[in-house]
């Protein structure tokens, strides 16, 4: 197989994942949202591909407008695509990793993602955790524990994306952490970001000030927390539950 049959192969199980998990979604306007924002693309720019409005990809977004069918979501997602390729295909082969792996990594405790996202104000709260970096803060579409300790001795940094499930915007709870300096370098040379990194069992004044520079450099919201987790990942993962209550 040839360099260019490899990357269209990649390219089409990458569209048809995409496509499968819009269109069986619950909520498909929320599935698109969280693609277009995994690949770093404005309602605007996958508008001026379609040649629509913007306000019609925004009305799929919110639920305005009736869910997209098959046709459009197919349109949507070979949008997002072709963009991405124009940029230089630096997320579509950020995600080959995971679409090549065969099993769940040993390094990783737990992991969830959320039909409707949290926010990190809500998240912080919930794991009585300290913000030690506010950031930029985005939806978050899951969280993923992470033994940080195997996480680094056994994985290669292309190995380390596997990590992140399939939607980047998600928290990477990092267990096992004495400084929190090891998760952030890993992070740094990984070509995908995290919505939000949570170091665990670490106070706010524990985490060394290079560790919150390297935060900074991404804007990626920090945050500590000392809270069992168990308790962490039992209170996450009720967020669903309880989100239509309030």
């Amino acid at each position: 197989m040839t360099s260019n049959d490899s990357s269209e192969n990649l390219r089409n199980r990458l569209a048809e994942k995409m496509a499968g998990d819009i269109t069986l979604s619950e909520k498909p306007g929320e599935s698109l949202k969280k693609w277009r924002l995994n690949f770093e693309i404005s309602q605007t720019d996958i508008a001026n591909y379609l040649k629509v409005s913007p306000s019609v990809i925004s009305d799929y977004e919110s639920g305005r407008r009736k869910s997209p069918g098959t046709l459009i979501v197919r349109k949507i997602v070979e949008s997002l695509l072709e963009i991405d390729m124009e940029r230089g295909g630096k997320k579509i082969h950020a995600y080959e990793s995971i679409l090549n792996a065969e099993n769940s990594s040993k390094s990783i405790y737990s992991t969830y993602e959320y039909t409707i996202p949290i926010q990190l104000a809500k998240l912080v709260n919930l794991i009585e955790g300290d913000i030690v970096y506010k950031g930029a803060e985005k939806p978050l579409y899951g969280f993923s524990v992470i033994d940080s300790q195997r996480a680094i001795l056994e994985l290669s940094s292309h190995e380390f994306q596997k990590l992140y499930g399939w939607s980047t915007d998600r928290a990477m709870i990092f267990t096992k952490v004495s400084t929190g300096k090891s998760p952030m370098v890993a992070i740094r040379v990984t070509n995908l970001k995290p919505g939000a990194v949570v170091l665990h069992g670490l106070r706010n004044d524990e985490v060394e000030p290079v560790v919150v520079k390297m935060a900074e450099v991404d804007r990626i919201p920090l945050v500590a927390t000392t809270m069992d987790l168990d308790q962490i990942v039992q209170l996450l993962k009720k967020y669903s539950q309880y989100y239509a209550r309030e």
